[in-house]
């Protein structure tokens, strides 16, 4: 009894991971030209991907060419900034897999073009050469056009910012100013599920900083941030991934399965990693049962997750009885669990731990699973009790 103890003791310990799956890479790149005509050397390009959150930068070389490789797969803002401001910016760039996607800019045509702009805007009037070339409803339509590009540029100035505060706080976790500035920004454009997403991160971060009432009052607001994103974009997996866990920390159970099966059927790849995540947030809640049933669905959705063997294993264990001599009864399936992890996973985080259940129970390590490359075990550790 004593040996179960402190084996189940020891298994409380084990912390839970969660891995990614592989994903697969893309490259843009691309070549920039200042407002003289020449190549533009050390002007930086930021990758903002809007589907998701992920962001990179690169320098522009002596010959303004720019090349970023190992990007994942999504869609991107591309931006040039010169002197610490936004030069121009081509959005909605969606990375493909083979040769790099070329993405091009040439601030001697902007110029040209804003000063011309500029001009009509200011003055009201177009440029003579223009003049000669545009008709009059061609002449009101650009004078029309250049005052509301330039309300619309205000606009967008104002949203990056308030978007760029709210990322800010929240990589630093001032949770509140980041939900103020989200909230900000969602009110001047309530059709980004980018900042719905981060707004429902934010609330959700913040709760837990909080207890009772409170903290269930962040991750209802956190709940219905992601339900709007979700609104926008219903086919995003993570999206209902990320969902769930929110509803399982508010102990919303069959609701954070429901999101964990929508999210497994519009990422069938990636399925037994959805169904790992809600199995460990419910181990780490105590919620032995419904957990039991996540990992079980991991191992149906990928039968060689090692991980979801080991933790479906661990509440097999628990089931376990103890005879009137001391000896350890497991249920149907546990020494099974516990040798499949061994087989995918020799040397595996849980390996030495799944050994440890497998002596507890009287079962011997199928040798068979070791790795060759092992150093060879001390004898007598392999052996039934």
């Amino acid at each position: 009894m004593k040996a179960l103890h402190r084996l189940a003791s020891l298994t409380a310990l084990l912390a839970l991971f969660t891995f990614g799956a592989m994903a697969q890479t893309a490259s843009l790149e691309g070549e920039v030209k200042g407002e003289d005509g020449k190549p533009l050397k050390d002007a930086l390009i930021k990758l903002d991907r809007k589907d998701i959150k992920g962001a990179y930068k690169v320098k522009t070389n002596k010959k303004g060419q720019w090349f970023h490789a190992g990007l994942p797969l999504g869609t991107y803002d591309v931006s040039l900034e010169v002197d610490g401001k936004v030069a121009d910016m081509v959005k909605g760039v969606r990375t493909r897999l083979g040769d790099p996607l070329p993405v091009n800019f040439d601030l001697s045509k902007m110029a040209a073009q804003r000063k011309a702009m500029e001009q009509a805007a200011s003055t009201g009037k177009v440029t003579e050469e223009m003049s000669r070339e545009m008709t009059k409803e061609q002449k009101e339509a650009l004078e029309k056009s250049a005052k509301e590009r330039a309300a619309a540029l205000a606009k967008n100035k104002e949203l990056n910012d308030a978007f760029n505060a709210g990322m800010e706080n929240l990589k630093s976790k001032n949770f509140p100013a980041s939900i103020e500035a989200f909230d900000k920004a969602a009110a001047m454009d309530p059709k980004q599920v980018v900042i719905w997403a981060n707004k429902a991160e934010a609330h959700v971060g913040f709760a837990g900083t909080k207890t009772g009432e409170e903290q269930i009052a962040e991750l209802t607001k956190g709940m219905d941030a992601y339900s709007k994103a979700l609104e926008l974009k219903p086919d995003d997996a993570g999206m209902h991934n990320n969902f769930a866990l929110a509803l399982a920390k508010a102990k919303k159970y069959p609701e954070a399965q429901a999101e964990l099966d929508k999210a497994a059927q519009l990422d069938a790849p990636n399925a037994g990693r959805y169904y790992y995540n809600l199995g460990a947030i419910l181990t780490n809640v105590n919620q032995l049962e419904p957990a039991s049933i996540a990992f079980k669905k991991a191992i149906g959705a990928d039968p060689n997750y090692a991980d979801a063997h080991y933790q479906y294993g661990l509440y097999l264990f628990s089931k376990a009885t103890i005879t009137a001599d001391g000896k350890t009864v497991p249920v149907a399936g546990t020494t099974e669990s516990f040798q499949k992890y061994l087989e995918l996973k020799p040397d595996g985080q849980f390996a030495e731990a799944a050994k440890g259940m497998l002596a507890a129970v009287g079962s011997q390590v199928n040798t068979e699973y070791k790795n060759p490359n092992a150093p060879a075990a001390k004898k007598g550790t392999t052996k039934k009790k």
